[in-house]
């Protein structure tokens, strides 16, 4: 018998079926085979597993792959369909904007999402992505303690509550559910809010880690309460388990690439977790033992048992209604920053992740078959490597001082060439940086003239590739270069700035918020936008594809697979090649 869904704080089915335009009557019990492959039909999957990898840069898994077992990334690899030259079209890859656009199938310019954080454009304060201060946390226990927290991508957050609302276009997730009149249970997880809330769309629930409470929790947006399995899972002590433990390389040293690499004078030892294995979390009631966590495999271990108390506790994929859990691993990206892609500590993580892949995976198999079940993994973003690591390579890069945006050749120069100094301001919001024209100023003068002399003057500071006039974007006035397509993409008249710069390959701000990183991300680059894209079980091929596609084909081709409408702003096409047979 089917369950009843959950009835949450949230816009209605109905709803979401006049925002999709056109939904199909059900999930059809066959689905058309599609070109590539022979006549006939498919079985719809009994669940939709949507992994995303939070900065796994798409050459890493061949990298590193001689470490991993064969029930993780080595089965999705041998067994998938396995698409080699995938990237981000868009210019900011961060972790918001690169989980909506694979949630939408849209660009940013269409789903809203621009950045993890923008300027709101009648205050000018800044605006946490998801924030919601219409919904409240929902955690388990009482005293919470905000001083834990050292992410600064949520300073900006203003309410702890969160919501899709922000998100301007449906998701897949979205689609199924009204492809399903409402039976399709569907369900996020992830340590990161951002990295849950988008892909659950508006008609599922999302799970994220609260690093201040030391445990998974949710909005009221989403329900009255935690459900009683999470409240279980929770009180049963997971997250303290490391308390006055550290983390261990897993394998034998020889084993490494990085064996003799393991403190590097770029990589940052926050809050003494150090720069060398093993790397200590404290005591259980530190400070910072949950933001610890986050910095190692531990991150993605949790996520991964919480995913499968989710698979069992919520029945998912147990009749023939699809049913969709995404599961988004962040582990990856807060190593990636802290040691770079090139460190024992990224190669270590890895490993780790592939055994908690592999136990989830095995957790699908025996509950769903992988057989019934349609799996695709990617990322959000990639990153880059730390300009030290290339520095010993003879491969230029390096950090970007902010302050010298500022100043001649930069942003004073314009000023001072245009006589509206007081009317500009400078907002470095790493690692992009937006240029803002006082509202008072637009009256007496051009706007379009003031941007482009400001983009021309950051254009000549060292480190800098190009800058682009936001109002040129709208206009449709920019040139017709690779750069200025992904800017455009990623432009949103509301909450973008009024002049976008790109910095120069391997140059980026590494000031976080206050915090000193080895990397970062954001970047229309390669490194930034080249991620894996693999579909796996349900009957499809296992093959190699090396044709450029992009993430936002990922939900139309999960659509195609599922037998349902795509989302309604999706800008991507079906990717064929994953459902021939």
């Amino acid at each position: 018998m089917r369950r009843e869904p959950i009835r949450p704080n949230r816009p209605t089915v109905a709803a979401l079926v006049a925002l999709t335009l056109v939904a199909w009557s059900g999930a059809p019990a066959q689905v058309a085979a599609q070109d590539g492959g022979p006549g006939g039909e498919r079985e719809a999957p009994r669940l939709v597993l949507q992994i995303t990898v939070d900065q796994l840069r798409g050459d890493l898994l061949e990298r590193y792959g001689s470490g991993f077992g064969e029930g993780g990334f080595a089965w999705l690899l041998d067994h998938g369909t396995v698409y080699t030259d995938a990237h981000h079209a868009h210019a900011n890859t961060e972790t918001i904007v690169g989980h909506s656009t694979l949630a939408t199938g849209a660009h940013p310019s269409s789903h809203g999402m621009v950045g993890n954080t923008w300027l709101d454009p009648e205050t000018g304060v800044p605006v946490y992505n998801i924030e919601d201060g219409r919904y409240r946390l929902l955690v388990p226990g009482a005293d919470v303690d905000a001083d834990t927290e050292i992410d600064p991508t949520q300073r900006a957050a203003r309410s702890e509550g969160r919501s899709p609302a922000a998100l301007r276009v449906p998701t897949f997730s979205d689609a199924l559910a009204a492809g399903t009149e409402g039976r399709a249970r569907i369900f996020a997880v992830s340590v990161k809010d951002r990295g849950a809330v988008p892909l659950a769309g508006h008609a599922g629930t999302a799970f994220w880690f609260s690093k201040a409470a030391g445990a998974f929790v949710t909005s009221s947006y989403y329900g009255d309460a935690l459900p009683p399995w999470l409240e279980e899972w929770n009180g049963e002590g997971a997250v303290a388990a490391w308390g006055d433990d550290a983390w261990s390389l897993t394998g034998d040293p020889s084993s490494y690439r990085f064996a003799a690499a393991d403190d590097q004078p770029w990589e940052q030892d926050l809050a003494g977790f150090g720069r060398t294995f093993p790397h200590p979390y404290g005591p259980a009631d530190g400070k910072y033992y949950t933001t610890l966590l986050t910095l190692s495999p531990a991150a993605d271990e949790l996520t991964g048992a919480v995913a499968r108390r989710l698979l069992a506790a919520e029945g998912l994929g147990q009749d023939e209604v699809t049913d969709y859990l995404s599961v988004s691993f962040s582990a990856t990206d807060y190593v990636g920053h802290i040691f770079g892609a090139s460190s024992l500590e990224a190669e270590d993580n890895l490993r780790r992740l592939d055994r908690t892949l592999a136990q989830l995976l095995a957790a699908v198999d025996e509950r769903v078959g992988l057989e019934h079940t349609v799996v695709v993994l990617s990322a959000d973003h990639g990153g880059p490597d730390a300009p030290g690591y290339h520095e010993q390579l003879g491969v230029p890069g390096g950090y970007v001082d902010a302050d010298a945006l500022a100043t001649p050749p930069g942003l004073a120069a314009a000023a001072e060439a245009l006589g509206v100094f007081e009317g500009i301001e400078l907002v470095v919001n790493a690692p992009y940086v937006d240029v803002r024209l006082a509202p008072e100023d637009e009256a007496r003068v051009d706007r379009l003239d003031v941007e482009r002399a400001v983009a021309a003057c950051l254009a000549r500071v060292p480190g800098v590739a190009a800058a682009f006039s936001g109002r040129a974007v709208e206009l449709g006035q920019l040139p017709d270069t690779a750069l200025a397509r992904a800017v455009a993409r990623n432009h949103d008249r509301e909450r973008s700035g009024d002049v976008h710069v790109v910095f120069e390959p391997g140059w980026f701000i590494n000031d976080f918020d206050g915090l000193t990183v080895a990397v970062h991300h954001g970047t229309p680059w390669a490194y930034d936008t080249h991620v894996p894209v693999i579909f796996a079980g349900a009957g499809i091929p296992a093959q190699r594809v090396h044709r450029r596609v992009h993430t936002v084909d990922v939900a139309p081709t999960l659509s195609a697979l599922a037998g349902v409408a795509p989302p309604a702003g999706a800008d991507g096409v079906v990717l064929v090649e994953a459902l021939s047979r």
